[in-house]
Parts: C-alpha cells; structure tokens; sequence
C-alpha cells in the first residue's frame, strides 16, 4: 500500500461518505508523512513499499491494543470503534500466514541455523522474525517458537 493509493482511498471514502475510513486513511496518511520526516525525507518524502508497510502494521497492532484495553475496562462501546478501523487497516495488509505455514517456515530455519534446543529459540525467532517481517503475527510466530521447544 503506498501512499498514492492511499491519496486514492481518502478521495473514493469522501465520495462515499464513509466517515470511519476516511479518518483511518487520514490518519495513516499522517504516520506516513510522519514517518517520512522520521526518516529524513522530509514532509513530501515518499517511503518505500517496505517503509509503509511498518505504518500500516504498527497501526493495525495499536487497534488491537487498544481493543484488548477497552475490553478489560469494561468499554466494549469503544471497542467496537477500534474494531471496525482495524477492519479497514487489515485490508491493507498482505495476507497473514496461517499458523501451519510459520510452523514449516519455523523447522526450516532451526534446521538451517542447526537450532535443537530452547537456548536457540531466541535466535530462531530473531531470524523468523526478520525472514516472514509483514507476513507473520509476531505473536503467531512466538507460539510457534514456544510450541517447539517448551
């Protein structure tokens, strides 16, 4: 998702009305202008496909932080708020790899790194971690890591 095509989603939420997309795609909008001055690219600064993709995901995990908040404080008004925006951000984010597909990606890699143990499980998710970067839950791959060597 760049932010051309992001430019293209505000203007088709303003044409519908839809005022809960429009104010998620305004607001990824500003973490990328953000992120782009971050960065040094200044305020006008186009960030890779790679650099947006943080963005998008680092807002996804907010929504969903903020859903688990709101839940245990007894807020499921705000929760659902939460909801239906990181429903729009999901949309914008590659598919997810089931847990299946981090588990075969997981053997490989300790295979690959010669990891047998629970002393290398932080190394197997570090590289984990790096290879299936916007593709995996972080948590999903911790599981995972954790299944294998608990």
């Amino acid at each position: 998702m760049t932010q051309a095509e992001l430019k293209e989603m505000m203007k088709d939420a303003m044409r519908a009305k839809d005022s809960v997309k429009l104010g998620v795609v305004r607001g990824l909008m500003a973490a990328m202008t953000n992120e782009a001055v971050q960065r040094g690219k200044g305020p006008d600064g186009v960030l890779t496909e790679e650099e947006a993709l943080t963005v998008i995901t680092r807002a996804a995990k907010q929504r969903k932080d903020s859903i688990e908040q709101f839940e245990k404080g007894g807020r499921p008004e705000l929760a659902e708020g939460e909801k239906a925006e990181l429903a729009i951000i999901m949309t914008m984010l590659p598919a997810q790899m089931s847990k299946e597909e981090i588990e075969t990606a997981a053997k490989a890699k300790a295979a690959e790194l010669g990891v047998t143990d629970k002393t290398g499980a932080n190394k197997l998710m570090g590289m984990l971690m790096k290879d299936l970067k916007g593709k995996a839950d972080g948590n999903d791959v911790k599981g995972v890591v954790d299944a294998m060597f608990g």
